[in-house]
């Protein structure tokens, strides 16, 4: 038997993983002692079914960028983390869970709002927000919880304003986020949350036909090319991941420097070193903790183990970030590192849209916080924060610090 043909070792791992009792900032310990043993590897899910496990850089990279993994949720075999996330996943068909040529074509609509240049046009305007929203916390105080004050608003803000949504119903769209992403989340609570959040989006895209304006959900509308339906489901992406992945790494990126007092002295010292720090903080930390989905349309090898069609891969991004083959004593955060290699938006031709976006919001959010507030600290024991294992988005409940 060649080593491509070896079949797979038992069935021991269970995904999604528990952190405890690991390190809040590494990935499961499961999932690290299989990255050890067995770079592709088999997991069985919530349902009894199982999957591939990819854990290695190079290994994920090539899942990622191989047209034989689909990204369609709807063939069999796709592995779902949970009953609610089938249910989220499975009823509603959005760009990020179709193939080429489909994919790609709807992704084009969206390319020229989230371009390099056009994102850097928005650094002032971010910046500014991010000044009022500390100025607004510390006025006249010494604590706050950063999740709630700063961290989450801020994403919030932007990507409101590059939809046309109103700022001022961002409770009711992140309640049903938080619904859409947590893991414990039942069948019927996500099909409600989203129904919810899809008919507010549908009735918001009406709302610009009748008043248009110059952003994102007005300019489909204007395109011609998708009824309501289908710019509610694109704008429901955009909305989700806007705001609860920027927020979260925002929060969780704090605290990983306050825990490594070292790095965020050096930063300090150096703010030149902030963009390549951001990366590092994306790379080290990867609040995509329960790997990105596909299924194989084809039998493919990958890291010796042989992928029949039919079967569901889940590719660990944060274990791959981790490889020490890509990313030498992975485990320590420096923000001095080259971690420009990393996955953590993804790879291929469905990595993450939005990271410019996330870039000029994280840079910013990290270095404003580090300069305006230098007695920054922790208000809580770090054993008291609330970190999310329940989220299929990793990062913390809320952040209480003081300064």
């Amino acid at each position: 038997m060649t080593t491509a043909e070896r079949t797979a070792p038992p069935e021991t791992l269970t995904v999604p993983a528990s952190h405890a009792p690991g390190c809040p900032f590494d990935p499961a310990p499961a999932v690290t002692e299989a990255a050890r043993t067995e770079p592709v590897t088999r997991a069985t899910l919530w349902d009894g079914s199982s999957c591939w496990l990819v854990t290695g850089h190079q290994d994920v990279r090539a899942v990622l960028g191989d047209p034989r993994f689909s990204a369609d949720a709807h063939r069999p075999g796709f592995p779902f983390l949970t009953a609610g996330n089938r249910e989220a996943l499975g009823t509603n068909r959005t760009f990020l869970r179709m193939d080429d040529p489909e994919h790609a074509r709807l992704r084009r609509m969206l390319t020229a709002d989230f371009m390099v240049k056009k994102v850097e046009a928005m650094r002032p305007e971010v910046q500014r927000l991010a000044d009022e929203l500390l100025d607004r916390m510390t006025a006249g105080r010494t604590s706050a919880d950063l999740v709630t004050e700063f961290a989450l608003p801020l994403p919030s803000l932007v990507i409101c304003l590059l939809l046309g949504v109103p700022y001022e119903d961002h409770e009711f769209f992140q309640e049903r986020s938080r619904i859409l992403l947590t893991l414990r989340s039942t069948p019927e609570e996500s099909r409600a949350a989203q129904d919810e959040l899809l008919e507010y989006l549908t009735r918001l895209a009406r709302a610009k036909r009748e008043k248009p304006d110059d952003a994102i959900v007005s300019r489909l509308v204007a395109r011609g090319e998708l009824d309501d339906t289908e710019i509610a489901a694109m704008g429901r992406v955009l909305l989700i991941a806007g705001h609860e992945t920027t927020a979260n790494m925002t929060a969780l990126s704090t605290l990983a420097l306050l825990r490594n007092p070292d790095q965020l002295a050096r930063l300090r010292a150096e703010p030149a070193l902030v963009k390549g720090a951001v990366e590092e903080l994306l790379r080290y930390l990867t609040i995509v903790h329960n790997g990105v989905p596909r299924v194989a349309t084809e039998d493919v090898v990958v890291g010796g183990r042989t992928v029949r069609a039919g079967e569901g891969v889940l590719c660990m991004l944060n274990s791959a970030n981790r490889d020490a083959d890509a990313f030498p004593d992975g485990d320590a955060l420096d923000v001095t590192r080259n971690a420009r290699r990393h996955v953590a938006f993804g790879f291929g031709v469905h990595q993450c849209l939005g990271q410019p976006l996330a870039r000029v919001e994280l840079q910013i959010a990290v270095e404003t916080l580090i300069r305006r507030l230098p007695n920054l600290r922790l208000a809580v024991p770090h054993e008291e924060v609330p970190f999310r294992g329940d989220m299929a988005i990793y990062g913390v409940h809320s952040l209480p610090i003081a300064w």
